[in-house]
């Protein structure tokens, strides 16, 4: 079935076809997708750990709102802190890895594995 393209559509279209334009969308389109998919997760694991958004909240000591939002609202950017919060509070814990298929430089490889020594 085909999607009629709004006025956006065709503006971003056009636009794209400008390599400087083409990349910048794709490295901010790249965040967008990594900030949602880490939030998704969070809202996966608080679901099936049968929390509730009001109890993660409480837990958190936000306003249930806030929790609500983060997990309901499209295009939402939580600070590192509110993310940081909310995966201790399911029992998680953030770590840094490298992107598959690209290697560290030796100075962030030698720091990433002191870290690792460390936790």
């Amino acid at each position: 079935m085909a999607t009629t393209k709004t006025g956006f559509d065709k503006w971003v279209g056009k636009k794209m076809k400008r390599p400087s334009f083409a990349e910048s969308y794709r490295s901010a389109r790249k965040h967008i997708d990594t900030v949602d998919g880490l939030v998704r997760a969070l809202d996966h694991i608080r679901e099936d750990s049968g929390i509730s958004k009001a109890e993660l909240a409480r837990t958190i000591d936000a306003k249930p709102e806030i929790v609500r939002r983060l997990f309901t609202k499209e295009g939402v950017n939580p600070t590192l802190q509110t993310v940081i919060e909310i995966a201790r509070a399911l029992g998680l814990e953030l770590r840094l890895v490298p992107i598959s298929g690209r290697k560290a430089t030796p100075k962030v490889a030698a720091r990433a594995k002191a870290a690792r020594a460390v936790a």
